[in-house]
C-alpha cells in the first residue's frame, strides 16, 4: 500500500505549496479537491487551462493524483439538485485526463437537504434506493467518454451505509467503472463497535476486489464518528491493514480527518503498522 493524504489537510495559499507540503511528509500521492486550486470543489465548468495548470503542478512536484473529489448528494430530495450534480460531475470527469487522474470519488447521499453527510430516516426507503440507482446509472452514462472510474464510499450517514449495501449496489449496477473507497472508520452503526473484527472482516471480504482507494482515519465511538487522526482512536489498524493486504489490496491508503500538525505522527503510525501487517 502507498500512503497518501487529502490535499485539503494543508493550509497553503497555492496548490504548489500544498504539494510541496505533501512531499515534505515523504508522501507522493493524494486525494485532490479542486478547492485547493482556487475553484469550486465541483465547479460549473473547468477550462482546459486550469486543468493543464493542475496537471503540470502535480508533475513538477512528483505527486500522483490518486483521485479527485466529485461528491454531491446523489439522492437529494430535490431532483433538480441531483441533475445539477450530475452535470457538474460530467464536467469534472472530462477534465480528469488533463489533470492526471482516472478516479473520481462519489457520495451516495442522503435525504437530508442541507448536508450530504447527515443521516436521514428516509435513506432506508425503497424510493431512496431507486433514486440512487438512477443517479448512479446516469453518472456512469454521462461520464462514459472520459473513461474515469467512479468510486463511492459506504458510510453510516448515507444511503449506502454498509458493506452489504455497497455490494448490492455494485452488483445491481454491474459496471466495471464503478468501484469502492474503503474506510474502516465509517462503517460502524450504533452498537457495532464491539463487533469490530466481524464488521471489518465482512466489509473487506465483500468489497476488497472492487476497492480502488482505502482511507485512513480513526474514531472514538460508533455511528457518525470517523473524524480522528489515524492512530489516535479505537480502530484496529493491524486488523484493518492486514485484512486489506491479504485480500490483495495494494492501492493508495489516504489519510484524512486530521490537522496538518497531526500528519507526521499518523504517517509514522501507518508506516509502523504496515511494516508488521501480514
Amino acid at each position: 500500500m502507498r500512503i497518501g493524504i487529502f490535499t485539503t489537510v494543508f493550509d497553503r495559499p497555492s496548490l504548489a505549496g500544498k504539494l510541496a507540503a505533501v512531499r515534505g511528509l515523504g508522501l507522493d500521492c493524494v486525494q485532490f479537491d479542486l478547492s485547493c486550486a482556487g475553484a469550486d470543489a465541483l465547479p460549473d465548468a473547468i477550462d482546459d487551462a486550469l486543468s493543464d495548470e493542475i496537471g503540470a503542478a502535480f508533475t513538477a512536484h512528483g505527486v500522483t493524483m490518486s483521485a479527485v473529489n466529485g461528491t454531491f448528494n446523489m439522492i437529494h430530495p430535490d431532483p433538480a439538485a441531483r441533475r445539477d450534480g450530475l452535470r457538474r460531475l460530467r464536467e469534472l470527469a472530462m477534465a480528469c485526463n488533463r489533470m492526471g487522474t482516472s478516479v473520481v470519488t462519489l457520495c451516495t447521499g442522503t435525504r437530508d437537504p442541507g448536508s450530504m453527510w447527515r443521516r436521514h430516516a428516509d435513506n432506508d426507503t425503497p424510493e431512496a434506493w431507486i433514486d440512487l440507482l438512477r443517479s448512479m446509472e446516469q453518472a456512469i452514462l454521462t461520464t462514459e467518454g472520459s473513461g474515469v472510474t467512479l468510486a463511492f464510499e459506504p458510510e453510516v450517514s448515507n444511503v449506502v451505509d454498509s458493506a452489504a449495501k455497497a455490494r448490492r449496489l455494485l452488483d445491481t449496477v454491474g459496471s466495471p467503472r464503478l468501484k469502492v473507497i474503503m474506510d474502516g472508520a465509517n462503517i460502524f452503526h450504533t452498537g457495532e463497535l464491539a463487533r469490530m473484527r466481524d464488521v471489518l472482516t465482512e466489509a473487506i471480504d465483500l468489497l476488497a476486489t472492487d476497492t480502488v482507494i482505502a482511507h485512513a482515519k480513526d474514531l472514538d465511538h460508533d455511528g457518525d464518528a470517523g473524524s480522528l487522526a489515524a492512530g489516535a482512536g479505537l480502530l484496529d489498524y493491524p486488523l484493518y491493514l492486514s485484512r486489506l493486504r491479504s485480500a490483495g489490496f495494494a492501492g493508495p491508503l489516504i489519510l484524512h480527518g486530521l490537522a496538518e500538525a497531526q500528519a507526521p505522527g499518523s504517517v509514522a503510525f501507518l508506516q509502523r503498522t504496515l511494516a508488521v501487517a501480514s
